[in-house]
């Protein structure tokens, strides 16, 4: 199936690692420009050498000013935007036990520049009638608890997700958010080798997947990005997507009950 994607302009955030990684790969396999921003250089430059297409840009978007800097590199280089997958961010465990300015940085890192990126590449996507989506997280709905910046973030990403898909509509822009739960990423297998029964967890984790009791890999969530990206997802905007397995609707007592 064509998506009509080739030549496309995508920025994606948080692009040298992960989800972000495995979309800047589907992206350049479907024949799309992939704009690489992360704030390992390295990382990024690597991934667009070994694709042999893309930019890749260095950028800390906590910064106002980088995330405009951004729009201008690739505004300059390419003349166009097709569309942004706002990805960047870390579940950074900012809880309420924290204080009120390190919950306004865990905003800043999680959310604002969601916001900052969207809005210098506006006047370019209602130019290009183009796409924009956000990656959120099922935090955002279930809760982890000691996460209360992230889950706070995410939440406001769903949000701005209908509120930009009613408000850009009229420009042909269509928004939409993927909301991954578990998924196993270089990040999350790092995080779980500090476990001493690191094993047993990861079982009884994918017992309460229901789809094929396995955690979701990065490519399905890329996937599902690309597919909304693409012309074949032509009528969908304002939708909260969520390739999980069922890990979030589905009975979550699934795995206590699949052989009763």
């Amino acid at each position: 199936m064509d998506l009509n994607l080739k030549d496309k302009i995508v920025i994606i955030t948080g692009g040298a690692r992960g989800i972000g990684e495995a979309c800047v790969k589907a992206f350049a396999k479907e024949g799309a420009i992939p704009v690489v921003v992360d704030r390992s250089m390295i990382l990024a430059y690597q991934l667009t050498e070994e694709l042999g297409v893309g930019l890749a840009i260095e950028a800390e978007l906590i910064s106002i000013e980088e995330c405009e800097s951004v729009v201008e590199k690739v505004i300059s280089r390419y003349g166009r935007i097709d569309g942004i997958v706002n990805n960047a961010g870390e579940n950074d465990g900012i809880s309420l036990r924290h204080s009120p300015a390190e919950f306004v940085g865990s905003l800043q890192r999680n959310l604002l520049h969601v916001f900052a990126i969207t809005h210098f590449s506006l006047e370019a996507l209602i130019a290009s009638h183009g796409f924009i989506i956000n990656v959120s997280s099922k935090v955002a709905e279930t809760g982890q608890g000691r996460t209360s910046g992230y889950a706070a973030a995410k939440g406001g990403i769903n949000a701005l997700t209908r509120e930009w898909a009613t408000d850009l509509a009229q420009y042909g822009i269509r928004v939409n958010a993927v909301v991954p739960a578990e998924v196993f990423t270089p990040q999350y297998e790092q995080w779980m080798q500090g476990m001493e029964d690191k094993d047993d967890f990861l079982k009884d984790l994918c017992s309460r997947i229901p789809l094929g009791e396995r955690m979701t890999q990065p490519a399905e969530i890329a996937w599902t990005v690309v597919f909304l990206a693409s012309a074949r997802s032509s009528h969908t905007t304002g939708q909260l997507v969520y390739p999980d397995g069922g890990y979030v609707h589905l009975d979550r007592s699934y795995g206590q009950t699949r052989k009763s």
